[in-house]
């Protein structure tokens, strides 16, 4: 099962990644200036994942990647991919896994595991 986890950036402002059963992240949100954003955008997901498409496209590189969209909006970026096949396992993970996926809040700053 998937994972959402929600942390800071640099500049202060949050984010949140969506991430495999395997530690792998699948997509990023953009930069969001309240942590209750990336809740509030979280609890969307999950409530109306069916709503969310998926645009495709390739990098100057080669590599493959989505944006996941709501109408004209991008909601997440994802990781870049070598193949089209795992690009489409990246998103049949979101669409299984999403509705149930737990969230984690390293927002802290605090150390997990103390001295």
């Amino acid at each position: 099962m998937g994972t959402f986890v929600i942390s800071k950036r640099f500049d202060d402002r949050y984010k949140f990644v969506f991430t495999s059963r395997k530690g792998k992240t699948i997509f990023t949100s953009p930069s969001m200036e309240l942590k209750m954003e990336c809740e509030d955008c979280i609890e969307a997901i999950k409530a109306n994942i069916e709503k969310y498409t998926y645009v495709k496209a390739r990098a100057a590189n080669g590599k493959y990647f989505f944006k996941m969209m709501l109408e004209d909006t991008v909601i997440a970026t994802s990781r870049k991919y070598t193949t089209p096949l795992l690009l489409e396992k990246g998103i049949d993970e979101i669409i299984r896994t999403a509705v149930k996926s737990d969230i984690l809040d390293f927002t802290m700053n605090e150390f997990v595991f103390p001295d």
